[in-house]
This record gives structure tokens, C-alpha cells and sequence, in this order.
């Protein structure tokens, strides 16, 4: 039955939509294919077209992964996993110790952080953020522990080596997972902007 009431209201009245406040986000889910030790290929920023070694997903949901630096030249540095096509090559990272490495690690000084009314009419240039101490050890700590499980030459070259797609590379066949089929989508693989086929005139 239908509810009768005594009076309607003239105008519709917009009722004013109240978000329930769940407290915690729920935490991103992990890539099925993303395992820590697994070689990464990253898509964006910095270091596009690097590979890095994946080791850990932190509690923001982002990933954790190193270079390592003196393969490579990428720091400890976090990534979101949209922005990464994990490959088939894995890595030992069993000996690194990385547990007390999360968010706050990467933590930025906001004391230090000059405005821009400031940086222009400072009279002398600022100086740059310098890395601390405890990060310099970290990474060193992380790397040597990746780099004596690096025993083969042709897999520093590896991880060293730029992904690019070359004239005569079809993307919709590339296969990054031997396991788990997974293909890169035309998305993922744009973002590196070369030419892939070019018919001579």
C-alpha cells in the first residue's frame, strides 16, 4: 500500500546525499604476478623504461623497488603497480633486510621547504634537499645483500638495459609472463611514444 500524507511539498526537494566515514581505506590488492624478488619494467617518470626489482608493497598500497643503484642508478623508491609490467625474471631477495623500510621512510621535511615568494628574492640560490644518512646506509645495506645474489653478468647487463619497442615489434604479441600469461596493454606500452612500424616509400 501507499503511504498518504497530508501535504506534498510544492517543489521537489533535494535530499543531501551523507557519506559514511568507514575510517580505514581498504588496502590496494596486490598483482597476482607481482611476487618480491620479480623484475619490474617501469612505464612512467624518472626512470621509464627501467627495470627495477620488485620487493615489497607498502602499507599506502604502492610498491617498493630498487635498482639496484649501482646497476642501474634507481634508489629505494615507491611506484604505484598501474605504472609497472612485471616480467618473468626473478630475482633473490631473501637475504635483503628492507622490513624497516615503509611510507614515513619517505618522508619529506616540510620545515625545509622554502615558498616560492622566498626562493625568489632569497639572495643566495637554496640548497637543495640532501639525502640523509640513514637513507644512504638503507640503500647500501639492501643493495649489497641483491648484488651478491647477482652473480651472473648477463643479468646486471639485463637489469642495467632500457626497454624500448623497435621497428618490427608487434606490442599486442609481447608476452612479459612465462607462468601466468599476461600481456601489456596498447596503454601501458604507449607511454614509450616510438615508432613501431614504418613502411618505406
Amino acid at each position: 500500500m501507499v503511504k498518504k500524507f497530508a501535504w506534498y511539498p510544492g517543489d521537489d526537494e533535494k535530499k543531501k546525499s551523507v557519506r559514511k566515514n568507514r575510517g580505514v581505506k581498504p588496502k590496494t590488492a596486490l598483482r597476482k604476478s607481482l611476487e618480491p624478488g620479480k623484475v619490474v619494467i617501469i612505464l612512467s617518470g624518472r626512470f621509464r623504461g627501467r627495470r627495477a626489482v620488485f620487493l615489497k608493497q607498502l602499507e599506502s598500497g604502492l610498491l617498493l623497488v630498487t635498482g639496484p643503484y649501482k646497476v642501474n642508478g634507481i634508489p629505494l623508491r615507491r611506484i604505484n603497480q598501474a605504472y609497472v609490467i612485471p616480467t618473468s625474471t626473478k630475482v633473490d631477495v631473501s637475504k635483503a633486510d628492507f622490513k624497516s623500510v615503509d611510507d614515513k621512510f619517505f618522508a619529506k621535511d616540510k620545515s625545509a621547504k622554502a615558498s616560492k615568494e622566498e626562493k625568489y628574492f632569497a639572495e643566495e640560490p637554496l640548497k637543495k634537499a640532501e639525502i640523509s644518512e640513514d637513507r644512504k646506509k638503507m640503500q647500501k645495506t639492501v643493495d649489497d645483500a641483491i648484488l651478491k645474489e647477482l652473480k651472473d653478468v648477463m643479468m646486471k647487463k639485463y637489469l642495467g638495459s632500457r626497454f624500448s619497442l623497435r621497428n618490427g615489434m608487434r606490442p599486442h604479441l609481447l608476452q612479459f609472463q612465462n607462468e601466468k600469461t599476461e600481456f601489456a596493454s596498447s596503454r601501458q606500452l604507449a607511454c614509450f611514444k616510438l615508432p613501431i612500424y614504418q613502411k618505406k616509400k
